[in-house]
């Protein structure tokens, strides 16, 4: 029987929507930028006899109206730490994606660490933008000239920006199929046709200003790492670079997967993921 979108109102009257499923530990699963809720479907019904799952639509994403504040990163943090305490979460694991995991690093500068129990991080880098001394953003070559051309790209064709960007990184398989068939890619355009163009462009122009590098060695909970060795956006150096500024924290490469490792491997996602709850909880590692 499907499980309806439940939510909460921010501090600013902005409504949240999320998937809440299951009984136990408390998840929070937080999706990358254009998409949704639904991405964590597997993992929530795989844990639904183990943890509570809230798996939300952040805001101006999904389709939802934006009547609050814009979507900025610092506000989705806000957003994070109030959805914490509106369900009265106890020391909960956050599951980030791509922006999700800047979403967490934001929480964590403006919030702490305190309240939350451990982390995993799907696929990401601190800083997405590159410079003469930072290699390790998008394609390890996106400085800010090419991000202040995506972002005026996206104004032009918010749809196809997007599958560009995906489509001009390391993932030669990708790259290939948009420049051979692009046609085979209406569902996916169709799908951000559907989106709040303006609202998104805004969102994406606070993650590409943003700097998380400092962040990363404040983290004193257990980190599960999670990378595709086909990643669109990141090459091996940038996960090893992350892995290294957590203390303690744990990485894995998924063969043949892009920059959703989690839907490449989807079973192995969910016993990974189990592996971490099992070590915040005191278990086998």
């Amino acid at each position: 029987m499907p499980h309806p979108l439940v939510r909460f109102t921010a501090s600013d009257g902005q409504s949240i929507h999320l998937k809440r499923r299951g009984h136990g530990r408390p998840l929070v699963l937080l999706h990358g930028w254009t998409s949704s809720h639904a991405d964590w479907a597997h993992v929530t019904t795989a844990l639904a006899g183990e943890c509570e799952s809230f798996a939300w639509d952040a805001r101006a994403h999904a389709g939802h109206p934006l009547t609050g504040a814009p979507a900025t990163v610092a506000r989705m943090a806000d957003d994070l730490a109030e959805l914490i305490a509106h369900f009265a979460l106890v020391r909960p694991v956050l599951v980030g994606h791509s922006m999700g995991v800047l979403t967490i690093w934001e929480y964590l500068r403006r919030h702490g660490g305190a309240a939350i129990a451990g982390l995993c991080l799907i696929d990401q880098s601190p800083k997405l933008v590159t410079d003469a001394g930072w290699r390790h953003g998008i394609y390890g070559d996106f400085d800010a000239i090419r991000a202040r051309w995506f972002a005026a790209r996206q104004r032009e064709d918010f749809a196809e920006a997007v599958l560009e960007l995906a489509a001009g990184g390391h993932n030669r398989r990708m790259a290939e199929r948009y420049a051979r068939e692009p046609e085979k890619f209406q569902r996916s355009r169709e799908h951000l046709r559907g989106l709040d163009a303006a609202a998104l462009t805004a969102c994406w122009l606070t993650l590409a200003a943003g700097d998380w590098r400092a962040v990363l060695p404040t983290i004193a909970v257990p980190t599960l790492l999670v990378y595709g060795a086909e990643s669109n956006f990141y090459a091996a150096a940038t996960a090893a670079w992350v892995q290294a500024q957590i203390p303690g924290a744990q990485r894995l490469s998924y063969p043949g997967a892009d920059h959703s490792p989690h839907f490449w491997h989807r079973d192995r996602f969910v016993t990974d993921l189990r592996g971490l709850l099992a070590r915040v909880d005191g278990g086998a590692a």
